[in-house]
């Protein structure tokens, strides 16, 4: 992260990683397919954590639902205690094509083990597949918001936020009434 902050993602090679690391490019290449996935590691044992909090939600509880308490546990557990690398991570990515297309294809690979984390749960195809679509954008637009917010909230609160937005914007009509 060091190197990428100093020298921006583009002029930062993949010799240059290895020889701040203290690897040779090789020991580097046996761990990374490239220098993107230095920033997406992780990213598997992610999908576990959060697909086990959906698996083991409670029954009764509404897919989308299992789904914001799944990502409220993950972001305790994961997050929060590396928010400042986080920051700078979303800022990099922010700025880079590339890396904006590499963390759609981690969301929606996320999204699909979620979905089928809920099929797991007896949810349908169709439903299961639309709440975890729900459930990635409450992700994304609560992680954006946290690490775009300068005062210190926990991502929890962003991520509460976001699903209450949701809700509202299922329930409310285009005039701002709500449907009853």
């Amino acid at each position: 992260m060091e190197l990428f902050l100093e020298r921006g993602y583009e002029n930062a090679t993949v010799a240059d990683i290895a020889e701040r690391a203290g690897l040779t490019e090789r020991t580097f290449f046996r761990h990374y397919a490239d220098k993107r996935e230095v920033l997406f590691a992780g990213a598997s044992e992610l999908q576990e954590l959060l697909v086990s909090k959906v698996v083991e939600a409670p029954a009764e509880m509404a897919p989308v639902q299992a789904i914001v308490e799944a990502l409220v546990d993950v972001a305790a557990i994961v997050f929060e205690p590396i928010r400042e690398f986080a920051v700078q991570r979303q800022a990099l990515i922010t700025g880079n094509t590339e890396l904006r297309e590499r963390e759609l294809i981690k969301l929606a690979t996320l999204g699909s083990a979620v979905a089928e984390a809920l099929r797991g749960r007896g949810v349908s195809e169709s439903a299961a597949s639309l709440a975890a679509e729900a459930g990635i954008a409450i992700f994304k637009i609560a992680f954006e918001r946290w690490t775009g917010d300068s005062v210190t909230q926990p991502l929890a609160k962003y991520i509460r936020e976001a699903s209450d937005e949701l809700a509202l914007l299922t329930t409310t009509s285009a005039n701002g009434e709500t449907d009853d």
